[in-house]
């Protein structure tokens, strides 16, 4: 399961970076450049809850470990 997050996170960040490269290079329309953020928008919404819970889960193994070495 965490494979296919990881998959999917890494799609989601070259969609991303796919679409930066198109606002940037100015050719799209105004209706097409907004839908391109909109897009934007939503795939970082998407990979930022991805990387909070993996922060989270990184957070917990370290604090475990840590309490492991008081013991």
């Amino acid at each position: 399961m965490a494979d296919k997050k990881a998959i999917n996170l890494e799609k989601s960040l070259g969609e991303l970076e796919s679409l930066v490269e198109k606002l940037e290079d100015g050719s799209s329309s105004l209706d097409q450049s907004l839908s391109l953020f909109e897009k934007g928008v939503s795939l970082y919404k998407d990979c930022k809850k991805e990387l909070d819970v993996a922060e989270k889960k990184i957070s917990k193994l370290t604090k475990s470990l840590k309490e492991e070495d008081l013991d």
